[in-house]
């Protein structure tokens, strides 16, 4: 589904990011994990076409994304709140990420009923501008949107970080429920590496911009990723 060839991105001399090859087949759980600055955000940022690679190239499906735009519309993310619109109400965002994808007001009411629980009685209907809603809030409407419309890659950058223990945990639910209802490829980077080894079935370390590891989940991934992350 997504191949990487050869790509880095630098700023002057310095090379934030540099990965040889990298394949992620249709339907996987990828999860990628590093301290800050390990260039994270940078390849989600690439992948997104949000900024240029230095050499090499990011395909979509067959699709070199810095070429063309077709991969959009089958792609969504979550990045950060600049992804949001602040002067716009929840149920307004939702009304229209779903216009840009083709979901009518009826069937987005439809899709967000199974999120009321994630919400918890904190976004919808309360009048409240985004601008205006907890970094946390925040962070729930974004991912839900990230989900609208039946996407076949989803990029999620720190879903965990800003929500408090239960949010965290419905939406580790939420996650392998989107998994076993839906043959999409899910890319998802966290600090938090017992919530990462949950969701995801492989996991890669990335540090100073460099591939480490590359792991296939199992009982003894948490170990080894804390182990590696205690020298």
């Amino acid at each position: 589904m997504i191949n990487v060839n050869q790509l880095s991105k630098k700023y002057g001399d310095n090379t934030v990011l540099q990965i040889e090859n990298l394949d992620i087949p249709k339907g996987q759980t990828f999860g990628l994990v590093g301290n800050n600055g390990a260039g994270k955000t940078t390849f989600f940022n690439l992948l997104l076409d949000l900024i240029q690679p230095s050499s090499g190239e990011i395909i979509n499906n067959g699709i070199p994304v810095a070429k063309s735009e077709d991969w959009k519309p089958f792609t969504s993310a979550f990045i950060d709140e600049s992804f949001l619109i602040g002067y716009l109400t929840p149920e307004e965002y939702f009304y229209f990420i779903g216009e840009l994808r083709g979901v009518s007001k009826v069937d987005i009411n439809n899709f967000l009923q199974p999120f009321a629980e994630l919400f918890n009685d904190e976004i919808l209907g309360k009048k409240k501008y985004l601008r205006d809603l907890s970094k946390g809030n925040q962070k729930k409407v974004g991912i839900v949107a990230a989900l609208i419309g039946n996407p076949e890659v989803v990029i999620l950058d720190e879903p965990f970080a800003n929500l408090d223990p239960t949010t965290q945990i419905r939406l580790k639910k939420l996650l392998k429920e989107l998994v076993d209802q839906s043959n999409a490829t899910i890319l998802i980077s966290s600090h938090d590496l017992g919530h990462i080894t949950e969701v995801c079935e492989r996991i890669v370390v990335l540090e100073k911009g460099d591939v480490i590891k590359d792991i296939q989940t199992s009982a003894a991934t948490l170990n080894e990723l804390e182990s590696y992350f205690s020298l």
